[in-house]
């Protein structure tokens, strides 16, 4: 990582890095929850989960009068608690997938607005280091004072009054955020600036582009939106139906605890799972 010092090997990618400042940065590419966090999370997708094993699979061992037997309950435990489990397990990288997802669409945002004051500092005749400052002064009124970029410029603009290359900032700073806009442009930087280009105009170039990539994505979510909101129907409407049925007409709900039943059940929940799965691959088109 080049400033960045990991220290003894660890087993995994670690959220934070040390600056050659000594200043806390954050790595974009990963996300740990903490032991509060995790156990909301997955108390939430146990909750779930347990309350549509009870749905699709309760009931069952019923004696021939359809009285529960302590085999329904012991298997109504099992069903709940088995399919809870699972889904609690399932959600937690489910849902860090999403927490990263959404901290790199933030970063992004953020780094495309960095770009625009950047190339309008250098357009008013100042230099990089005094450019990066000026840029950390307006977004300050933009942005809150925890704001990624703001945590971004401030690990800048300390490698630079203490003498550390620009470009090598730049170059961990598109390392760490995993976004291939950032550490693309700190490529582009390093050469320009150590070869004399254009600075600005490679500045003015790469916002036009990123802004450009923001406006079609944009454009897709509008699009795809109704796409998605189908299938987020589609998905729970098994649930809703099954429950609705078991409400309205318990005799036929019986249906559901005979082996036939919950073969059909079984099969029927796997194909909604995997359509989900496959239309959530296809809706998710990236730039």
């Amino acid at each position: 990582m080049g400033l960045f010092s990991k220290g003894p090997k660890a087993a995994r990618e670690p959220a934070y890095y040390r600056s050659a400042t000594n200043m806390k940065t954050l790595n974009y590419r990963v996300y740990y929850m903490g032991p509060l966090e995790k156990a909301a999370y997955f108390l939430l997708g146990f909750a779930v989960g347990a309350a549509v094993g009870y749905l699709f699979y309760g009931g069952i061992g019923k004696d021939e009068f359809g009285k529960p037997t302590e085999l329904t309950y012991a298997l109504d435990a099992v069903f709940a608690g088995g399919v809870g489990l699972l889904a609690g397990v399932k959600y937690l990288p489910m849902r860090t997938k999403q927490i990263i997802a959404k901290r790199k669409r933030k970063l992004a945002a953020q780094f495309r607005d960095m770009l625009e004051a950047l190339n309008t500092s250098l357009g008013a005749g100042k230099n990089v280091p005094e450019s990066f400052a000026a840029v950390s002064d307006d977004l300050k009124v933009q942005y809150e004072e925890d704001a990624y970029i703001l945590n971004e410029l401030q690990v800048i603009l300390s490698g630079m009054a203490n003498n550390v290359d620009t470009e090598e900032l730049l170059g961990d700073f598109g390392a760490r955020s995993g976004i291939d806009d950032i550490s693309g442009f700190a490529n582009v930087f390093k050469v320009c600036y150590r070869k004399g280009g254009n600075i600005k105009d490679t500045i003015r170039g790469t916002h036009e582009v990123l802004s450009d990539k923001m406006e079609i994505r944009e454009d897709i979510e509008t699009v795809v939106t109704a796409n998605k909101t189908e299938q987020s129907i589609m998905i729970v409407m098994p649930v809703v139906l099954v429950g609705m049925i078991k409400l309205m007409s318990p005799d036929f709900a019986g249906n559901f605890a005979t082996p036939t039943g919950i073969a059909a059940t079984t099969v029927a929940a796997a194909l909604f799972i995997a359509a989900h799965f496959i239309g959530k691959e296809v809706l998710d088109i990236k730039l």
